[in-house]
């Protein structure tokens, strides 16, 4: 069982809210972004730095019973690791987490964040190139002893990765004596994990590109030109969704899965149960109520038509929804993640501060996979 530190403080939700709308605003300057972000990383500190303590003074240190009540049963490697980060006051030299603690960081991710779980997010080995194929044409039929090589190579295709760096900042109380190495290894994992799906959810939806060293988000027009100081353009709003009454909405969605079900090049693709709506907070009860309804059993039924899922996203514009097909974006991680100190001027009183880093990619397949509609509902008064 793994121990869960997310019961966070209001003061970082508020914190995280800030840093999502400075950060989709292409307005903002870097200078406000950096602001926000060290605000955001402050109260998530603060809040697993309140949550820990108070578990630590609260819970008895059997083995047996931190198991019973979540907490992780390290293995034998992360044991020695923790321990010996516990007996050195933090980590001593640029090392590598244990791959079993990168495995619950990624397993974290895309179980404790929705959209990370949609965009189908896979942990890979660093890559620098991707092969692709398309199943119409990776089997022919032709005579037994035809050329078939001209076929192949029109079936398979090969594209190279530009992975970014993604680092976030690990904050280590200098009493860690006091902690356990299970504690340790929980609040090191949490820390990476939460800041690095908030990196990952923005880039991947977001993102401008190579240019910026980020991914190519679900936004972006990949057919666009690129700008050298901007990155990939965002994509141009394909029409507007409703959900004025069930025929209207039937209608609108028909002609969002009709858009999404062919690829850039013309040829058509299977999205069943594969198309997701992301939306923000803000919109996703107002689009709720749009398709809830009385059932003949005096029950509320919350459904969209085509198995169509919505995901709430804070980097989502407000009055606008992302449809995209969720197995159509190469999303990884890739590597273990570094720790490294940090060794710039910095004053954290209490606290010891280091840098974890691990490599990402994401971009879609192509134009088609994703498609941005503005959302217009007009709520009832009274």
């Amino acid at each position: 069982m793994v121990m869960k530190l997310n019961n966070h403080t209001k003061a970082y939700d508020e914190a995280k809210k800030a840093y999502a709308q400075v950060v989709k605003n292409e307005s903002s300057t870097p200078e406000q972004i950096e602001a926000v972000w060290n605000t955001m990383q402050d109260e998530l500190v603060n809040s697993l730095t309140t949550q820990i303590t108070q578990a630590v003074q609260t819970q008895n240190a059997d083995q047996t019973i931190l198991a019973a009540r979540g907490v992780n049963v390290l293995t034998s490697e992360e044991t020695k690791f923790f321990n010996d980060v516990v007996q050195s006051d933090g980590f001593t030299d640029d090392i590598i987490l244990p791959e079993t603690t990168v495995d619950r960081i990624f397993e974290d991710l895309t179980s404790d964040h929705p959209f990370l779980s949609e965009i189908n997010l896979q942990k890979k080995g660093l890559v620098t190139r991707i092969i692709k194929s398309d199943p119409s044409g990776a089997a022919v039929w032709g005579k037994v002893f035809g050329e078939i090589k001209g076929q192949l190579e029109t079936a398979f295709s090969e594209e190279k990765v530009t992975q970014s760096k993604l680092t976030a900042f690990v904050v280590l109380p200098k009493d860690l004596d006091i902690f356990g190495p299970a504690w340790i290894e929980s609040y090191v994992r949490t820390q990476i994990s939460e800041t690095f799906a908030v990196a990952l959810e923005n880039g991947f939806i977001n993102g401008v590109g190579p240019v910026k060293d980020q991914p190519i988000g679900l936004i972006r027009d990949l057919d666009a030109a690129v700008s050298q100081t901007t990155g990939h353009a965002k994509k141009a709003v394909t029409g507007t969704l409703t959900f004025a009454d069930s025929k209207t909405t039937v209608k609108e969605l028909s002609e969002v899965m009709s858009y999404l079900s062919t690829k850039a090049n013309g040829k058509s693709v299977k999205i069943g149960g594969k198309v997701v709506l992301l939306v923000n907070p803000i919109d996703s009860w107002g689009v709720k109520a749009q398709y809830t309804f009385l059932n003949a059993n005096g029950t509320y039924v919350t459904a969209l038509p085509f198995n169509l899922r919505i995901v709430e996203s804070e980097f989502v514009e407000s009055g606008e929804v992302i449809a995209f097909v969720n197995n159509r974006y190469d999303a990884y991680t890739a590597g273990g993640v570094q720790i490294n100190k940090f060794d710039q001027t910095l004053a954290l009183e209490d606290c010891y501060l280091y840098t974890a880093k691990q490599f990402a990619f994401g971009k879609a397949d192509d134009n088609k996979v994703s498609a941005i509609y503005t959302l217009s509902i007009n709520t009832p008064e009274g």
